[in-house]
This record gives C-alpha cells, structure tokens and sequence, in this order.
C-alpha cells in the first residue's frame, strides 16, 4: 500500500502553507520540530494557530524569526521589501542541509529543493547556481518551511506527491531587486520547467511564492486532477492574508488507493494503444515526453509491420482514471492517429525514492529502490564530459554510492 497526498493550489500555495496543512491532516509537530533542531540553528519560535479563512477552519503557521526586529512569519513577507531578508549564497545554504543530522530523505528532499531555486535564480540573474545570493527564498523562515515540509511528507510516510493547477494573480510585488511582474519570474520559470497548469485570479496579491512552488514542483510527481484515493484524511493551512470572498488555504488530501488494489497488490490502470504508419521517429521520441508529463505513468514505442507490409509503431502509454482524458489527447493529438484503443490491466509499482550523490564534485540525481539504483542519465553525461571520463564509469560509481544511502 502507497500514500498519496494531493495538494488543492486552488488559492496559491506557499511554504508555510503547505507546511500546516500536513500538520493539520495528521502530521507529527514533534518530528517537523526535530527536523529543525537538527538544522542547528536558533533565533526562531513556532506555533500552529487554529484560525478562520473565509468561513473556512484551518491552521497558520505562525514562525517568528528574531532578526533584531521580530516579525511573525508571512508568506506575504517572502517578497516583502521592508523585511530586512539577509542574502545567504545558495552553496550556503545547502551546505546547511547537508550537514545537518536531518533523516536521509529529508535532507536529500530539501537540498533538491534548494538546488533547483539555484539553478532557477541562477539562470534569471545570469550567475552560477553556487553563486547566486538567495535573497526571500534564503532567509531562515524559508529555510524552515523547506525543512518542515520535507520532515513533514517524511513522517506521514508520503510516496506520492500530486497537486492541483496553481492559482497566480497579476500585476507587480515588490521584491528585494525591485518591482517585479506578479508571478515573479522565479515562479514563472518554476512551472515552465515542470509544465505545471495555472489559474489566474483576479487579485494583485502574490498568491504563490517560489518556495512554494518549488516544494510542489521538485517534490511533486504530477499536477492534475485528484487522483483515486481512498481518503484517509485531509487537512487546511491558511495564509497570513484573508481575502474576502474566498478562502486563502492549500487542502492537503491523503489517502491510498487500497480499495482499487487486488488481493497480491496490483492496481488497475488504462494502457492506450495506437498503430501509426507516417511517424518519424524524433516525433515518437517527443510524443513519449509528451505523455510522461500529461500524467502517464510509463509510455513507449514498438515496431509493428501493418498491412502491405508496410512498417509502423504501436504508441503506447499507461495512466490512471484522473489522467486518461489528456493523456489520450495527447496520443490523438501528437501522433496523429484516427483511433486509440483502451484495455484495463494490472499495475504493480514498486515503492522508491529520489536521492543525490556526489561523483568528484559533480552532483547526480538517482532513483532508489528495494533492488536496483537507477541513475539519471543527463546528470552523469554532464558529470562524464566535464571529468573526461567514460559514461559508464561515472554510471557505475554513481549506482555504488546509491547503494549506500539509507532507504
């Protein structure tokens, strides 16, 4: 049995928010707090407070940070230029994750976030993701959104990630580098990368904050529909601001689809079927993209010899209920094809992680499961070229040092 949780953006989303609404569905307070004294850091105080968004009852996080002036933690803070935020390097902060006595999969769980805000603030400002100062996104409130939400996911025993579309608003925010367009271009670049799906609201406030976005968007393996679930409970966290008219909360869902499941553990899903003959094979390679981020859970192509002998592709993709209607558009619409066929099977998934490892100064992101470490390929042809050595070399040091994290 998997757990899931989804995530309801339908008002934005923001660490603080995410963070209480795990609290609020079940999540241990005492092992967020652990996670932060781990960090080894001081100057800070929490509470969850009980309050009310627009009819709606939930939990706010309320994080106080003691930066010779106190104020009460805010996502509205996160872009907020009378907050003195200090600029901490990105390498500094990591090196902060990564030195901490955090559970493997926290740690791991936070620096990837950490990293991708480097490479994303990096890539807007032009400097080297170790470079890059981390201005809102640095400071220690953030740090410890971060850090408790990964504990958080981690003490809920969380295998699945999946959020709703992300609400935005327009307009500008002022931010440490001055106005800035609402999203913020840290935000923008966020759901690009992960081809996440917006909402825009009519407001002017700064509805989601990179943090935010970066935890769902690193951390998240989907945005979509709620998948099945058999609901085993459900949580809100509130924002600072309370809008009229709607409330400013993430819902937290979590649950398995146990009820789905046959007796030895399979799981229904759809495989999708069509036979294309007119297909070159760099629209296949792109099709195949294509499903794996319209939801499938795997896709791939077969050669097939059709009538008149002439050669073509069985394109071929599985899916959940929640993502059969665009995963079958993207068929239809991708390759072309005048029909998609549709038979039920059974699935049986085998639980794994994401975890980083280290080969000669060169990070590598793997994959960890009961049986096998699988390394991504782009991370150790980007190590192998810049050490000139060969692929499968860096291949096989990245698979032992996989071995050797915890599970």
């Amino acid at each position: 049995m998997t757990r899931t949780v989804w995530f309801n953006c339908c008002a934005g989303v923001a660490g603080d928010m995410l963070l209480a609404s795990l609290v609020d569905a079940g999540a241990d307070r005492l092992a967020v707090m652990d996670a932060w004294a781990a960090l080894g850091v001081d100057g800070f105080a929490a509470t969850w407070e009980r309050v009310q968004r627009c009819g709606v009852t939930s939990l706010w996080t309320n994080l106080a940070i003691d930066d010779h002036r106190g104020h009460d933690h805010d996502r509205d803070h996160e872009h907020d230029p009378d907050h003195e935020h200090p600029h901490r390097p990105a390498g500094e902060v990591i090196a902060l994750i990564e030195a901490s006595d955090l559970p493997a999969r926290v740690r791991d769980d936070a620096a990837a976030v950490y990293r991708k805000l480097a490479e994303v603030e990096g890539a807007i400002h032009g400097v080297d993701p170790d470079r890059v100062e981390l201005h809102e996104v640095g400071a220690l409130d953030s740090i410890l959104d971060v850090v408790g939400v990964c504990a958080a996911l981690y003490a809920l025993e969380i295998d699945h990630i999946t959020y709703s579309p992300i609400a935005v608003g327009h307009g500008t925010v002022q931010t440490a580098h001055g106005t800035l367009p609402n999203p913020v271009p840290a935000v923008g670049r966020l759901l690009v990368e992960a081809r996440a799906a917006t909402v825009g609201l009519d407001t002017t406030m700064e509805l989601s904050t990179p943090t935010g976005v970066a935890l769902l968007t690193v951390l998240g393996e989907r945005c979509g529909p709620m998948p099945a679930l058999t609901v085993s409970s459900t949580g809100f966290g509130a924002g600072t601001a309370d809008p009229p008219g709607r409330p400013n909360v993430v819902q937290a869902i979590i649950g398995s689809d146990l009820a789905d499941a046959t007796p030895d553990g399979g799981r229904p899903c759809h495989l999708l079927e069509a036979n294309v003959d007119d297909v070159t094979g760099e629209v296949l390679a792109h099709t195949i993209t294509a499903l794996l981020a319209a939801g499938a859970h795997d896709a791939w192509a077969t050669p097939i010899v059709m009538k008149k002998g002439r050669p073509a592709h069985t394109v071929h993709a599985l899916c959940d209920d929640a993502t059969f209607g665009p995963v079958r558009a993207v068929l239809v619409s991708e390759t072309g094809t005048l029909g998609v066929r549709a038979a039920i099977v059974q699935r049986w998934p085998q639980r794994r992680r994401d975890g980083v490892v280290d080969v000669d100064g060169h990070s590598i992101r793997v994959k960890l499961g009961a049986q096998r470490v699988k390394v991504e390929h782009d991370d150790a042809l980007a190590a192998a070229t810049a050490l000139g050595r060969p692929l499968r070399d860096v291949i096989a040091a990245a698979e032992h040092l996989g071995r050797s994290i915890e599970t």
